[in-house]
């Protein structure tokens, strides 16, 4: 390509100088000229009405009462997702555990898991494996008491929800000032994340109230099962609380590294307080009864089966029964009004 030729004004005639200017000069007010005639003029609604408010935050960011830096409320939107989606949770208190125990403990749980997962492969059920689902972890009992409350007792507008409407998205015209002011910050009442200030205000009276409130004191330990299987809590109390519940320890032949030194003295510093079974509060004898039910959750819908069937066999037989006895009572009366007929008739024959 050919190299460009700057030409400067010295070498062009003076006409074309002339010229040059004139329309380097001309080109910004005819450019703005041409703007000015392609803009419409705002209308009347425009002028009157004031400007929607800007967007602080991107909307995949909505703005939070609980600043979401902090691990505090990361820990919070942690637990309240926990929460929502375990339907078995078996807390323990738990004294000093150094993290060789730890390991210990979670490895000999980690291993009846897998044991209870392949027997149910191996009969044959069509059921996934929650071993590598199944977790014991420490929790802030503090922070832990706040995401029940905002599980349990916050319940935003559900029209809100489905609407889906941004703060921007809201009509100027039919909000107040001091909404206004507040749509788009972290005190926009139409906010109800879990870090939002609805969700904290709407919480703050029942601190306390909650029925875990009294069991969340000292260090806690949760095991979280992210579905209700018998077999799998009653493995899991065999391992950490076998004397509690009164179910037989792993034998020493069978399971050598539950008998270790280490894992011995952690299990000893685990002391079994309750459980959260589909939101509800069991006590420790409800908790091994939830273990005591055999064939898990197969075998107490065939209780179930059977109980309803019995219950309507029961049904049948009592409503046949009152029906032979009407019978029989009006077979008998029949009989003893024959008998009333037939006898002063007997006797006029008879003389």
């Amino acid at each position: 390509m050919p190299p460009r030729l700057r030409v400067s004004n010295a070498r062009l005639p003076r006409s074309l100088r002339c010229q040059r200017a004139l329309y380097q000069h001309e080109l910004p007010i005819l450019a703005r000229c041409a703007s000015t005639a392609t803009t419409p003029a705002p209308s009347h609604e425009q002028m009157t009405q004031s400007p929607p408010p800007i967007a602080r935050y991107p909307p995949s960011q909505p703005p939070s009462h609980r600043s979401p830096e902090y691990r505090r409320s990361q820990l919070l939107r942690q637990y309240t997702s926990l929460i929502r989606t375990t339907p078995l949770m078996v807390f323990f208190q738990q004294t000093n555990l150094k993290s060789v125990e730890w390991v210990g403990i979670r490895r000999e749980l980690n291993k009846a898991m897998r044991t209870v997962d392949e027997k149910i492969a191996a009969e044959g059920r069509a059921a996934p494996a929650l071993t590598p689902h199944i977790k014991m972890q420490t929790i802030q009992t503090n922070i832990f008491e706040v995401a029940l409350r905002v599980v349990e007792y916050f319940r935003p507008d559900q029209a809100a929800m489905a609407a889906g409407q941004s703060p921007s998205a809201v009509n100027p015209a039919s909000q107040t000032s001091a909404e206004i002011n507040l749509a788009g910050s972290r005190d926009d009442p139409s906010l109800s994340h879990d870090l939002s200030r609805t969700a904290h205000d709407a919480v703050l009276n029942m601190k306390n109230k909650h029925e875990f409130s009294t069991l969340l004191a000292g260090p806690i330990a949760v095991l979280t099962i992210p579905q209700v299987s018998p077999e799998h809590i009653k493995a899991a109390l065999s391992v950490l609380c076998p004397k509690a519940v009164g179910y037989p320890s792993p034998t020493r032949r069978a399971n050598p590294g539950w008998h270790e030194t280490g894992v011995q003295e952690g299990l000893q510093k685990l002391n079994l307080l309750a459980a959260r079974v589909d939101g509800d509060v069991f006590d420790l004898d409800q908790t091994k009864w939830i273990g005591s039910i055999e064939g898990g959750m197969d075998g107490l819908r065939s209780q179930l089966v059977m109980a309803l069937q019995s219950m309507g066999s029961s049904v049948t037989n009592t409503l046949e029964g009152a029906g032979k006895s009407l019978y029989f009572t009006l077979e008998s009366r029949k009989n003893v009004l024959e008998e009333e007929q037939k006898g002063p008739e007997e006797g006029k024959s008879d003389s």
